[in-house]
């Protein structure tokens, strides 16, 4: 009898993890490694004096993609994960204290839109006709299928250009939307996959249609239950996950992935070598010995990175009902806060806020008559030359200053634990290529066919998974980078 084929994943996040369950289905023997002590890559768990924070993803969506790899398994989802979905999905306070409930109950947005203007009432429905075809093409047509070719690429550009997908986001919405708050609302969700609304492609704004039509969702035990599910599931397959093993370097023989070289110096040979690494870290460090065509050092040098990210993790001693599960708290400025952002310039005195309170919907992430909370600013990445070791603490203040002065009062006195994640530690602990928190930023000229691509344009029998390569960012777009190795991997028994 012949032994399995063997598949190595690099990284134990949530597009390592479903890499390893669709090969494993497909007759692989799956060996992942990672580096941390614990899996989730960017979705890890921190537990500190009693809370347990998210480290980052805490929005879930399109929650099939998830049940779609328990059902591989001949489990259920709802057997293991408990996934329930949020009203609203987030909360909008403007700089000037007014707030926009966005939900995906259809006759509550025509009434809060209506709140703002009545006038764009029309355009708003004419968006998200828009939307809704994006979704169909972006999202449920292209999403899971591979951009290998430039002829993938030309076979959709029809349809692309048909749909304006050159626009920025922002640009979208300001052709159907007048009121400049409105404007915020429906372009703001670039940023949830490290775009800038005013930069990302068009193609981007079929989120709001995704978010509609499957709902936003949390993991009660946090998205970290989500990803213990995945081990659970990997495991069950007969695969092994390795923690404290970090990948030094992907082995290459006659042009393929041939295994992995531990830090350790432990080799370990394989059939085929996923990697849910930073595509441009793997790029850069994992392939040594590699004279590379396409991902060049120039070219990841060129390329445009996503933003930082600078997150404030934090209990309190007391509870704040009247703040929502997801909350954005917007500053004074958009346009010009977004381009310090993106541009690189140093950092500025304000900021926008997306505000993570988990215990409105599960008590069980705090001690009694507590809160959990994270809060996250987009901040320039590591190439503005910010040093985090001096600014980290200041910005923190100045955040804890203006949630206590508008959502948390009395914050200072209530806190019981406290820490922060910068583009730094991305850089340091995640291997973050420039500190990025999302990869390469989603432009229309590095996404699909122009991102690295599933299946390597360098190595044979070297896969990427993850935020880095096609279709991006964003819990369903690494759920659906795994889905395209059903595509681009063969299958164990043909090897």
């Amino acid at each position: 009898m012949t032994a399995a084929r063997h598949a190595v994943v690099i990284g134990a996040g949530i597009g390592g993890l479903a890499a390893a369950v669709r090969l494993g289905a497909r007759g692989y023997r799956v060996s992942v490694f990672e580096r941390l002590d614990g899996p989730g890559g960017r979705a890890y768990v921190h537990r500190r004096d009693g809370f347990t924070f998210d480290a980052g993803p805490t929005i879930i969506t399109a929650p099939f993609l998830f049940e779609e790899l328990w059902r591989l398994c001949g489990r259920r989802l709802a057997d293991d994960v408990v996934l329930r979905p949020l009203a609203p999905f987030y909360r909008i306070r403007f700089d000037d204290g007014a707030s926009f409930d966005y939900s995906g109950d259809a006759a509550a947005m025509r009434a809060e839109v209506a709140r703002f203007s009545t006038a764009d009432l029309p355009g708003y429905e004419r968006f998200m006709r828009i939307s809704d075809m994006l979704c169909r093409l972006g999202f449920e047509q292209l999403g899971h299928r591979p951009f290998g070719r430039i002829a993938d690429m030309l076979r959709v550009a029809p349809a692309l250009l048909r749909h304006q997908a050159w626009r920025s986001v922002h640009g979208l919405v300001a052709r159907h939307i007048r009121d400049p708050r409105l404007r915020v609302v429906f372009s703001f969700h670039p940023l949830l996959i490290g775009g800038d609304p005013f930069a990302a492609s068009a193609i981007y704004a079929l989120i709001p249609a995704l978010e509609r039509r499957w709902g936003v969702h949390c993991a009660l035990g946090g998205t970290n239950a989500l990803v213990d599910g995945l081990v659970r599931l990997a495991e069950g397959q007969g695969g092994t996950v390795h923690y404290n093993a970090d990948v030094a370097e992907i082995m290459v023989r006659d042009g393929a992935a041939a295994g992995v070289k531990l830090a350790s110096g432990v080799s370990v040979g394989a059939d085929i070598v996923v990697c849910n690494a930073d595509a441009a870290r793997t790029y850069r460090r994992l392939l040594p010995q590699l004279r590379r065509r396409r991902w060049t050092d120039r070219r990841l040098d060129r390329a445009r990175a996503s933003m930082g990210l600078f997150v404030w993790y934090f209990g309190t001693r007391r509870r704040y009902p009247a703040v929502a599960h997801h909350t954005i708290l917007l500053g004074p400025r958009y346009r010009a806060l977004l381009a310090d952002i993106f541009r690189g310039r140093p950092l500025a005195d304000d900021f926008s806020l997306y505000l993570h309170r988990p215990t409105a919907t599960d008590t069980t992430l705090a001690p009694a008559g507590c809160d959990a909370f994270y809060v996250l600013s987009p901040v320039p990445n590591l190439d503005a030359g910010i040093d985090w070791t001096r600014s980290a603490e200041p910005y923190r203040r100045a955040i804890a200053a203006r949630l206590e002065a508008t959502l948390l009062p009395g914050l200072g006195d209530a806190l019981a634990t406290s820490f922060v994640a910068t583009p730094q530690d991305f850089a340091d602990r995640l291997l973050a290529d420039r500190g990025a928190a999302f990869g390469l930023a989603p432009t229309l000229m590095q996404s699909a066919w122009f991102r690295p691509h599933n299946a390597s344009e360098e190595v044979r029998r070297l896969f990427l998974v993850g935020a880095g390569t096609h279709p991006g960012a964003g819990v369903p777009g690494v759920l659906s980078s795994a889905r395209v190795l059903d595509h681009v991997v063969p299958d164990a028994a043909a090897l």
